[in-house]
């Protein structure tokens, strides 16, 4: 069973605050089936990364970044864009010192 996506994005702040970092919702996206996209700043290192929800071919769940980029203007960018194709997208924003993503489901990496 999938969570509607306000109840995910929820449990994703929770995890980030008991982890010592912070996370806001930058947008607001369908509460039930809205795609997301979660952007982590990582200040010490001057870097931020982009993680987008996907489904693999064999169905399951996974986050990738959608843009390589560590320059938070060009995700700004990724995710206006982004927005404007999907009005229902949610965008939450994770500053850590530690630059984790706090994702508990499969990254894909490349």
């Amino acid at each position: 069973m999938i969570l509607a996506t306000d109840i995910w994005v929820a449990a994703l702040i929770r995890r980030v605050e008991q982890g010592g970092a912070f996370a806001m919702i930058l947008r607001k996206g369908d509460p039930r089936a809205g795609a997301v996209l979660v952007k982590v700043l990582d200040r010490p290192n001057g870097a931020a990364r982009l993680y987008a929800e996907a489904t693999r071919g064999d169905g399951e769940r996974v986050w990738m970044r959608p843009s390589q980029s560590e320059v938070e203007a060009e995700l700004d960018r990724y995710i206006e864009r982004a927005a404007n194709i999907d009005p229902d997208i949610w965008v939450v924003e994770v500053d850590d010192q530690k630059g984790r993503n706090f994702l508990i489901e499969p990254v894909e990496h490349g």
